[in-house]
């Protein structure tokens, strides 16, 4: 679970050139490779500019309420973030994974 923690600003948030964000194997139906590059100062940009790049992609994480879905975590320099207006710079990793679940 992610702890809700007083928010890290970090210096120069505004633009951001684009990073590395890593996928998981279900949503590589959407870039066809295991990695994408987006641009963003938040999480939420990032992840915004991943949607204008491969249309639907964003929907697969996030859901109606703005919220990162239950079964998707999401890694920024091996940190695990539950809020999508985390400040990001563009030296940083994202890494997204996809929980299994089943019986």
């Amino acid at each position: 679970t992610c702890r809700r923690s007083t928010p890290w600003k970090r210096p120069n948030a505004s633009a951001v050139d684009a990073m590395k964000v890593l996928l998981p194997g279900a949503l590589r139906s959407y870039t066809e490779h295991s990695e994408a590059e987006a641009s963003g100062a938040t999480l939420a940009a990032v992840l915004a500019d991943l949607d204008r790049r491969y249309a639907g992609i964003r929907f697969r994480m996030v859901d109606e309420q703005d919220q990162i879905r239950r079964h998707i975590r999401i890694f920024v320099n091996g940190r695990q973030v539950c809020d999508l207006s985390e400040p990001l710079a563009a030296a940083d990793e994202v890494v997204i994974v996809q929980a299994l679940s089943g019986g």
